[in-house]
């Protein structure tokens, strides 16, 4: 993703001091971008939701990754954001901890070396019976489980094979977490374009998403 001068401005202007020097350690234009604009979008999100301009929202980020509101809008919502070659996603909820995560599919020829390296045993015998479907059901898998990590905030300290979500054609769902049936959480697979796979974490039972997608100008929108 590059963007062009009028707009990397506009995304600039929205963001904080702390956003802004994250931004630059980017050695890459497209990677900087990247982080610019979804950011950006991130803030123009929590803004519409909250009543208040992107640049008035304020949050802070966990040394786990994990980002939250801070301020007069601590708590009214938790969000969470991922983002892969040129796509973004943004999840929030007013009433549950929620993680997302996003990945534009590439051929992966040690897939199952990964998943058996990385992944639950009841996740690698499911893949490995996956035959022709098998990258597909990969990239569903890593995103829930992705998706259900950033929502509890654990970050790398959690191992992937921890846990296990159901593998496609299965529906979404996390099976179990620490050798124990799953809590009641809610994992909902999405694929918002060719190529594309994404997950929602949701801590809450059989939870519903409302999607909606930004107009192709938002970002012209913003005041510099």
């Amino acid at each position: 993703m590059t963007l062009d001068d009028g707009r990397r401005a506009r995304c600039l202007s929205v963001l904080d001091g702390s956003e802004r020097i994250r931004a630059e350690r980017f050695l890459r234009r497209e990677d900087r971008d990247r982080f610019l604009a979804s950011h950006a979008a991130l803030r123009v999100v929590l803004g519409a939701v909250l009543g208040i301009e992107p640049a008035a929202v304020a949050f802070a980020v966990s040394p786990t990754g994990r980002p939250s509101l801070v301020g007069q809008h601590a708590g009214r919502l938790d969000f969470n954001l991922s983002h892969s070659g040129t796509h973004a996603l943004v999840a929030l909820s007013t009433t549950a901890r929620i993680g997302v995560d996003i990945e534009v599919h590439r051929p992966i020829p040690d897939l199952l070396r990964i998943a058996r390296t990385h992944f639950h045993p009841r996740e690698i015998a499911a893949l490995e019976e996956a035959g022709p479907e098998r990258e597909a059901a990969f990239f569903a898998a890593w995103t829930a489980k992705e998706a259900f990590v950033k929502a509890i905030g654990a970050g790398l300290s959690m191992p992937l094979d921890a846990f296990a979500v159901a593998i496609p054609p299965a529906p979404a769902e996390l099976l179990e977490a620490g050798g124990v049936p799953a809590p009641a959480w809610t994992l909902i697979g999405l694929a918002p374009v060719p190529g594309v796979t994404g997950a929602v974490a949701i801590d809450a039972p059989r939870a519903r998403c409302r999607r909606a997608r930004l107009p192709a100008d938002w970002a012209d929108r913003l005041s510099v």
